[in-house]
């Protein structure tokens, strides 16, 4: 009854705290918006919005603190089930959810439903096989229950090493998402941005663990949620003059539909003009096949030839009787810019190939499942789009950052009621990123397209100036005006972008933008917490010195934090990939290598150690080499398998762990007594206590 009345009235305190401060955020909000309207520069008002919210994250984590063990690793056990979902949904809404779900679907249309259907779904695997069981047990880490349900520390090695390849991945989407923000709102470059940015990850889970990293993810749910509804709700005003977005984009949608049809009408003015774009870049992909043939026959003799050819053009235009400058440097560039040798040329002309021939097509339609040339293309589509779901629901269910979430509840009960209040604040956000996207291409189709490039918008300039590759728009056939097909957005553009696309004030993009950040620092925090407590937990006190003090096992936690955090900031400064790639990787990863272990390990109690060590090292093997062979950031480029995506490299890793768990299982002796006592207790005694609740 004590217990019960204590976290009654930590609740109620917890209650107050986040109220006085959202009516704070929403107080500094207006008060940006004011200085705005009194003619503020938009520079000083970006370093107030993220400056202003990495010192709240930061002060969080000073007032977090702590030297204990299980306040450092899991909150002290008691984080109440609706905080811990908003926690949960802020760890996570990372740069993925926040940042490119809305940009994967304006980029994708249907097809982009996968992500959708896929991360919601997995949580319901979440409740379902993992949650309430892994609360049961009562540890720290994921490799925490590898270790005891297998024994010995080969199983916990292979989690160590899963854990922090997967959370690894999955942390360089996020501090690529931190640095794109960082960029933009303050002028910085991008590699200088992603370092920036990196002083706001380290200041909360350094300083205070899960701790400070829970009672963070609270107050970052809470803006980027805020930051994430306020331009949809006023897009969906603009437009419709409805401020339920959710109700409304299907209208939108017939009308992006219908302009989607007249884009590609050659009949009409505006299709003859999209039709004109595109024939030349049917041209340049013609003109890049045909280098490459040439290279293929013609060799080094082949690029002696074709340069010379264009160092003679430029000699003649210099001696035409009337030079003109601008073809004259635009030859000059083509002979400077032409490839040295013939590695560097396939390289090239093979990207300009697949490049421009994807622009050569019609536009796709938003509305339309599977858009393909023909029956076996779509088929592939369908493929993919199935495979896709099947990796990001199974992969939910097993991502260490996301499961150590349910080790801070004060009960199975509240662990399982966390899932819950988990799927309602991630709903919010996934239910409004479709209609987004469609606010979102109504906007491009009908304000962006058809403008004069003498007056193009100044959020152009702006994006193109950060990343040339998220934002590009360039005059193809020389009308002077802007055509669909001259207009290059990326995906992870689109959020951060819609208020400027719509023209709303600066005070909306700066919001936006403080969104971002925290959703993409809440998860950054908790995967390099992931990481850092699996090298001190798991590697230095389980396996190395089970006679370290706390103090030193804090200690070595916060420098392994710290450096693996520099480390991830240095890759991703090296652009290794999109951010929604690199999370889906983490997706497969993550999926491969603990789901059928974790699962296994509760449900049956025949599964041993051998089964574990098959079932996780051919899981994550299978994966892990898929994923190299055939991403185009290795350069490997191997023929794809069944035309599988390698986004869904987890499709060939899961059945295969599940059958080296099965098969290692059988062909070994039964675990232990004690170890079948174990998942007894996990899975049938009552909802309160735990398996060594306390221990260390």
């Amino acid at each position: 009854m004590a217990t019960q009345s204590a976290n009654a009235t930590f609740f109620k305190q917890l209650q107050k705290y986040y109220t006085f401060y959202t009516g704070g955020f929403i107080a500094f909000v207006i008060v940006v918006g004011i200085l705005e309207q009194m003619g503020v520069p938009s520079k000083i008002l970006g370093y107030l919005f993220l400056g202003a919210t990495i010192l709240l994250y930061a002060g969080i984590g000073v007032m977090s603190k702590t030297a204990d063990v299980g306040e450092y690793y899991v909150a002290g056990r008691r984080v109440p089930a609706l905080f811990n979902g908003m926690a949960t949904g802020a760890d996570w809404m990372s740069a993925a959810s926040f940042i490119g779900m809305a940009g994967t679907l304006y980029l994708s249309g249907y097809d982009g439903l996968a992500f959708v259907m896929g991360w919601t779904g997995g949580y319901c695997l979440v409740a379902l096989f993992l949650a309430p069981y892994l609360r049961k047990f009562g540890q720290f880490t994921i490799p925490d229950f590898l270790g005891a349900r297998y024994g010995g520390h080969i199983p916990r090695a292979i989690g160590v090493f899963a854990a922090i390849l997967c959370s690894f991945t999955y942390v360089i989407a996020q501090i690529y998402g931190v640095g794109i923000i960082t960029s933009r709102f303050t002028g910085l470059e991008f590699q200088i941005g992603v370092f920036a940015g990196l002083a706001g990850i380290l200041v909360c889970s350094f300083l205070g663990g899960m701790k400070a990293v829970t009672w963070t993810q609270v107050a970052q749910y809470i803006i980027l949620i805020f930051a994430y509804m306020i331009p949809v709700v006023w897009l969906s005003v603009q437009q419709t003059g409805i401020p339920v977005p959710q109700l409304v984009y299907g209208y939108q949608l017939q009308k992006v539909t219908a302009q989607e049809k007249v884009f590609n009408d050659k009949t009409t003015p505006l299709g003859a003009k999209e039709e004109s774009v595109r024939a030349i870049f049917r041209d340049r992909a013609a003109t890049a096949d045909a280098n490459l043939k040439g290279l293929e026959t013609g060799g080094a003799a082949f690029l002696t030839t074709e340069k010379a050819k264009l160092e003679a053009k430029v000699v003649e235009l210099k001696a035409a009787a009337a030079p003109d400058a601008k073809a004259i440097a635009a030859a000059e560039k083509s002979a400077k810019d032409y490839p040295a040798d013939a590695a560097a040329a396939k390289k090239a002309w093979t990207a300009a190939k697949a490049g421009n021939a994807a622009r050569a097509v019609p536009v796709k339609a938003h509305a339309e499942p599977f858009a393909a040339k023909d029956e076996a293309a779509r088929d592939i589509a369908k493929k993919n789009f199935l495979a896709l779901i099947f990796c990001l629901m199974v992969g939910t269910a097993a991502l260490p950052h996301i499961l150590m979430r349910f080790y801070t509840t004060p009960s199975v009960k509240q662990a399982r009621q966390s899932v819950f209040w988990s799927l309602f604040f991630i709903f919010l956000l996934y239910f409004t990123a479709p209609a987004l996207a469609v606010l979102a291409k109504y906007e491009v189709y009908h304000n962006l397209v058809g403008t004069s490039f003498a007056a193009l918008p100044a959020w152009v300039a702006n994006w193109r100036i950060v990343d040339p590759t998220l934002m590009n728009i360039t005059d193809i056939n020389m009308d002077g005006i802007v055509q669909l097909a001259e207009i290059v957005i990326g995906g992870d553009l689109i959020v951060l972008a819609t208020p400027e696309i719509a023209g709303l004030p600066y005070v909306i993009s700066g919001l936006v933008a403080a969104g971002g950040l925290a959703a993409a620092l809440s998860t950054a925090d908790g995967l390099l917490l992931t990481i850092a407590n699996a090298l001190s937990h798991d590697v230095y006190y389980k396996m190395i010195d089970q006679n370290a003090t706390t103090t030193r096992r804090i200690l070595v936690s916060k420098a392994l934090l710290l450096v693996v955090a520099v480390l991830a900031a240095y890759v991703t400064s090296l652009k290794p990939g999109n951010i929604l790639f690199l999370v889906g990787a983490a997706f497969s990863l993550a999926a491969a290598a603990f789901f059928p272990a974790l699962v296994c390990g509760i449900f049956w109690k025949r599964a041993n150690q051998l089964g574990a060590i098959l079932g996780m090292s051919l899981g994550l093997g299978i994966t892990a080499y898929y994923m190299y062979m055939t991403y185009p950031f290795f350069g490997v480029n191997a023929p794809l398998w069944w035309d599988i995506n390698p986004i869904s490299a987890g499709i060939f890793g899961i059945p295969l762990g599940f059958i080296g768990v099965i098969v290692g299982t059988l062909i070994s002796p039964a675990p232990s007594k004690e170890v079948q006592e174990l998942v007894d207790h996990v899975r049938y005694p009552s909802l309160d206590g735990d398996l060594n609740s306390n221990a260390a």
